[in-house]
């Protein structure tokens, strides 16, 4: 008689440190020690921090020993973490994944702004980046901001692209939406 295979859970960690590379070794290393393997995983830095998040599958006993052990990690090598259990991503088969380009001069407003603009026409948000610097020219300080969303299905794309156009006029946002691309190696 044959047991039945696992069912495979997700568990997401999101974990703060100063050192991103001990901080990637320490949890990857952590995961493959406990039986459990990567789904996906993103670094950003942030002034002296990293910021790591993993989202981890495994057998329910694996996540359990996973999850017991960070704790301790985190107190030895000085790091803050956060865990929550989580579901396989929904398949959403006619959704279609599109990339917003803006950059315009910072304001505080201008990402609430954008996701207001996408709450309201019910499209998700998948990713974003936002970064900030100092124009060359005049030393002001600029914004770039990269959104993947996912238009529901049914939705019209050329009228969705003329409202966002039009959004970013009114704002002074320079601007482009475009479906997304796999980026190449």
């Amino acid at each position: 008689m044959s047991t039945p295979p696992a069912r495979e859970q997700f568990l997401v960690i999101s974990a703060l440190g100063t050192n991103s590379m001990e901080l990637t070794n320490i949890l990857s290393r952590a995961s493959h020690e406990n039986r459990c393997s990567v789904v996906s995983t993103r670094l950003t830095r942030h002034g002296e921090y990293s910021a790591l998040v993993l989202q981890l599958a495994g057998s329910w006993d694996a996540l359990a020993r996973l999850e017991t052990s960070l704790p301790g990690l985190a107190k030895k090598h000085d790091f803050i973490i956060s865990v929550t259990r989580s579901a396989a991503q929904e398949v959403r088969p006619q959704a279609l994944p599109y990339v917003a380009y803006v950059s315009s001069v910072y304001r505080p407003d201008i990402l609430n702004e954008l996701c207001q603009f996408f709450i309201d026409h019910k499209v998700e948000l998948e990713s974003m980046t936002c970064e900030t610097y100092l124009a060359p020219q005049t030393g002001g300080t600029m914004l770039n901001a990269t959104l993947t969303v996912t238009l529901p299905a049914g939705t019209q794309i050329s009228w969705l692209r003329d409202q966002f156009l039009d959004f970013s006029d009114a704002l002074n946002l320079d601007s482009l939406i475009e479906p997304w691309r796999p980026q190449n190696p």
